[in-house]
């Protein structure tokens, strides 16, 4: 499990390296453009089976955190989802990878 690590308060949100890598792709290229959006996902139920979401902004430090040293193969078709997410009014969902095994739900530490 990789790790978003987000803002002065240390928010942690494990997630699978894959979606890791799809979702920092689409959120290096909103918030190049200095676009403000939402980052939502269901949370594991090891930690409640709510809902959480983050509000990115460029101004607020971000890293990210894999456990796996090789790079993730990019699926086109998966990214481009997300990105058709993220451009949405409702901002980045964590969405399945089409045709893939499902991955384990992200569980964040707020």
């Amino acid at each position: 499990m990789g790790k978003l690590i987000y803002g002065g308060l240390g928010v942690v949100v494990d997630c699978d390296d894959r979606f890791l890598a799809h979702a920092q792709l689409v959120i290096e290229q909103k918030l190049r453009r200095h676009e403000t959006f939402l980052f939502s996902w269901p949370d594991d139920a090891s930690v409640g089976s709510g809902r959480s979401t983050l509000f990115l902004h460029n101004a607020i430090s971000l890293a990210f955190r894999y456990t796996d040293s090789r790079r993730v193969e990019i699926n086109h078709v998966w990214l481009r989802l997300l990105t058709e997410s993220a451009n949405s009014a409702s901002g980045l969902l964590y969405l399945p990878e089409p045709g893939a095994r499902p991955l384990p739900l992200p569980r964040s530490h707020l």
